[in-house]
Order: C-alpha cells, then sequence, then structure tokens
C-alpha cells in the first residue's frame, strides 16, 4: 500500500513538474514577444475562473475533453491506445440525433434515455473494432482506430450534407426536441446537466476498474497481457471489452455536446476532442480523477486565453502552445514507454 501511495505520488508529482515547466518556457516566449508573463498569465486565470460565469464556461469547456479522456484511460488501463475517440464521438452524436428525430412522438424522458443509449451503442459499435481486429487478428488497434476515424467523421459528413440536412448553407440537422436539451446550471452559461453525467461515469469507471473483479481483471491484462492468460484471464475478451466501453464513453463526449449545446448535429462541432483526450488521460495519468482535473486544467487554458488576448498582445496561440509544451514533457515519454511495453 505504501509502494503505490509513494508511485502515485511521484507521478502526479511528474505531472506537475511538465505543467509547470510548460508554464516558464511560455512565460519566456510571452517575454520575447514584449508582454509581462505576470499580467498574461493573470488574465488568463481572471478570463477563466473570475466571475461565476466564467467558472461555469470553464467547466463546460473541460467536460468533452473529461469524456474523451475517460475513453482513452479505460483503453490504456487494458492495454489498448484507443487513438479513435474522435470517430466514435461523431458516431455517438449522430446516431443520437438521429433517433430523436426519427421516434420523436415518443414521451420525452423515455425519447432522452433512447437517443442517449442509441449514441452510446454506437460509439461502443465503433470501439469495439479495432478490439475485435485485435483479438481475432492481432491487428494493431492504433491502425484500426485512425482508419475509423475518418470512416466515421466522412460518413456522418455525408449524412449532415446529404439525407439529414436542414434547409440553408450550414451542414447541419434539424432542431432536436426542446424537451430534450440538457438544462443549464446557471443561466448565461453553456454549463448543462451533463456535468453530472459526467461525474457518474467517472465514478462508475472507478469503481468498475478498481472494485470489481472484472475491473482488476482488466487492468491485469493491460499490465502483462501474456502473464494474464497464462493464469487463465481471458485477454482476448478484455481487449474487446475494454475498447467497446471506452467507444462508449467516448460516444458521451459527442451526445452532450449536442443536447447540452448545439441541439442538433453541425459539420465540425468538435475542435479534435478525441485527440485532445490522448493528452488529458496520459497527464491525467489513466485515473478518472486525473482525468477530470486535467480536463479542467485544459478547459482553464482555452477559457483564460479569450480575454488573455485582449488585456494583452498575447495571442490565444499561446495556450495551444503551453498544451503542446505538457503533451511533449508527459505524453511522449510515456507514449515511448508504452511502445517498447508492447514491443516486448
Amino acid at each position: 500500500m505504501k509502494q503505490m501511495c509513494k508511485k502515485n505520488a511521484a507521478e502526479i508529482g511528474k505531472s506537475a513538474a511538465a505543467i509547470g515547466i510548460a508554464l516558464l518556457i511560455g512565460a519566456l516566449f510571452i517575454l520575447i514577444s514584449g508582454e509581462s508573463p505576470v499580467k498574461a498569465y493573470g488574465s488568463l486565470i481572471r478570463g477563466a475562473l473570475g466571475t461565476p460565469q466564467s467558472i461555469a464556461n470553464t467547466i463546460s469547456k473541460s467536460i468533452p475533453l473529461a469524456f474523451t479522456g475517460l475513453a482513452v484511460a479505460m483503453g490504456s488501463r487494458c492495454g489498448m491506445l484507443n487513438i479513435g475517440a474522435e470517430g466514435q464521438l461523431h458516431a455517438g452524436a449522430m446516431a443520437s440525433v438521429i433517433t430523436a428525430l426519427f421516434f420523436s412522438s415518443l414521451p420525452v424522458p423515455l425519447l432522452m434515455i433512447v437517443s442517449i443509449l442509441a449514441g452510446i451503442l454506437a460509439g461502443m459499435a465503433v470501439g469495439s473494432v479495432p478490439g475485435i481486429f485485435k483479438a481475432k487478428f492481432r491487428t494493431n488497434e492504433v491502425i484500426v482506430a485512425i482508419m475509423l476515424n475518418y470512416i466515421c467523421i466522412l460518413f456522418t459528413s455525408y449524412l449532415v450534407n446529404g439525407p439529414f440536412k436542414t434547409e440553408g448553407s450550414t451542414a447541419q440537422t434539424e432542431l432536436i426536441s426542446e424537451g430534450l436539451w440538457f438544462g443549464k446550471l446557471l443561466p448565461r452559461t453553456q454549463l448543462t446537466y451533463a456535468l453530472f453525467l459526467l461525474l457518474i461515469v467517472a465514478l462508475l469507471m472507478y469503481i468498475f476498474l478498481w472494485k470489481t473483479s472484472v475491473g482488476y481483471q482488466l487492468r491485469a491484462v493491460g499490465a502483462n497481457p501474456f502473464a494474464s492468460g497464462t493464469a487463465g484471464i481471458r485477454v482476448n475478451v478484455y481487449f474487446i471489452m475494454s475498447m467497446a466501453i471506452s467507444g462508449g464513453i467516448a460516444a458521451l463526449a459527442g451526445i452532450t455536446e449536442i443536447f447540452g449545446k448545439y441541439h442538433r448535429f453541425i459539420e465540425g462541432f468538435s475542435p479534435s476532442f478525441g485527440f485532445t483526450g490522448i493528452a488529458v488521460a496520459i497527464l491525467g495519468r489513466n485515473h478518472p480523477a486525473g482525468v477530470l482535473l486535467t480536463a479542467l486544467l485544459f478547459g482553464i487554458m482555452d477559457m483564460g486565453s479569450l480575454r488573455m488576448s485582449r488585456e494583452t498582445m498575447v495571442s490565444t496561440n499561446m495556450v495551444t502552445v503551453i498544451q503542446s509544451l505538457v503533451i511533449l514533457l508527459v505524453a511522449a515519454p510515456e507514449l515511448i514507454k508504452w511502445s517498447r511495453k508492447r514491443g516486448q
């Protein structure tokens, strides 16, 4: 137990150090541009956390990143790198919208449940494909997931530009029923009840992975699939299971964006939530609590960058630079370690 606590503390320390170094390098770039890092970072913090409205919007920005981060973390716990969260969230969003439009005559509470479940199942179906190929043909799940990203994104693009396109020049579907819209937790903000759904999913994921025998076996497969197979664990089943669950969680990123913000499927609604989720998961050490905190950090930087650019000459792109530095300092070494482990 003590060794585990020490290991967790060391991992947290590495992540904190990486964030600190990235901020210091960002401050150096800000100085070179002729601005004060203290003023720039102060504006960023005030923009993200200065008022109840800004705090709510910051949390709202972090929700889809948290869902995709949890999705990647779920796969990683079984030794699978789910790089297909972007395609899975597109599939989930489109499936939920189509269900909501086709079965609009159903009572609203039932329609909401059915629509969300349809989106989750679509994400699970897409997510399970790399797991199946890995289990049956020993195909690298990263390659399959990357190809599925293109298939899902382009297929949903075809649907929203073709059979499900509403009138007008914008590639979007009809609005879903207003009764399905997630309610706002704070007026004049984008924060909705999706927050509670996120917290429930994170809690259930923690209970599943650390408090059940199935979760223990899944993590055992991730630690050493060969030893797990020797011990009688059905490794292939867990490959498929972890990727299917991962896909379902990723789908919730798209579903909550649609039901909470856009109320229809809009082409390009995701600014690469799925890919950013990879960095969120690795920085969060593939733990639900770590993922939530990391997603919040990214949300703070995204939200605060708008005010920082208004009050200083520092571009919002500086936040992208800082996030990229964090990824380089944390994610790159972890990916190299993971790749070497896979190659053994």
